[in-house]
């Protein structure tokens, strides 16, 4: 059979055929969905319902370094003792404050030496003389002047004692401990110095009294030079 050309008819019948042939075949152009948003639905719908729960949590006990375990002493005992530890006198400190006291003593001396000098002069001046110079049989030069010196002899010799009692309430919180610690260092004292019986001109006593001692390395020291008094001597005898 021969092909021919198709007409107009044969085209007005195939245009009344395609349409339900191309029905089947037609893409839908709607909006595609977000995977965002499918993804949250999904999971959504997977997800259990969880019942809530009131969790409390507790705040820990946490200590800094100014609290203290323990209650604050409320006895006088616990702060007198706690003081006393804190103001403990050593060796050392009481050389220096012994050293002290000598500064004092000498320093009280000659203030009231001074003072003794001066009115023991004033009295003199304001008293009868010649009544006071007629008992002496001296110059009355010499005997004013010895008794305006014996005056200040006299302040001289209180000076210590004003000193002493200035120092005293200077360090009256060390006063009990010094008297306890002067009594053992003089025990020591008397314990290892040499007999003064033995010294010669070549062989002196080393500071029998241990006057000289300012701290414990010269204690030390006084114990060598002792020790070598000792050695002189038998070496010499």
């Amino acid at each position: 059979m021969l092909y021919t050309a198709p007409t107009l008819r044969t085209a007005a019948i195939s245009c009344r055929v395609q349409p339900t042939v191309l029905s089947s075949t037609a893409f839908s152009t709607s909006t595609p969905t977000p995977l965002r948003a499918q993804d949250s639905s999904s999971t959504s719908a997977r997800r259990a319902p969880i019942s809530k729960r009131h969790v409390s949590f507790k705040k820990p006990n946490v200590r800094h370094a100014s609290t203290i375990s323990t209650p604050p002493p409320t006895s006088a005992t616990s702060t007198t003792g706690t003081q006393s530890q804190s103001e403990h006198l050593n060796w050392n400190t009481f050389f220096k404050l012994r050293k002290t006291r000598r500064w004092y003593q000498l320093g009280s001396s000659i203030g009231t030496g001074i003072n003794g000098f001066i009115l023991g002069a004033e009295v003199l001046t304001r008293s009868d003389m010649d009544k006071i110079v007629g008992q002496i049989p001296m110059d009355p030069f010499i005997t004013l002047g010895m008794i305006t010196f014996a005056c200040g002899g006299v302040g001289w010799l209180a000076g210590p004692i004003v000193g002493t009692a200035a120092f005293n309430w200077r360090n009256r919180k060390f006063r009990k401990q010094m008297d306890e610690k002067e009594k053992e260092f003089y025990k020591r004292i008397k314990k290892y110095r040499v007999d003064p019986s033995a010294s010669s001109m070549a062989n002196p006593v080393p500071d029998y009294y241990g006057e000289k001692i300012s701290s414990v390395s010269g204690y030390r020291q006084w114990l060598k030079d002792q020790r070598a008094f000792n050695r002189k001597r038998q070496t010499y005898v």
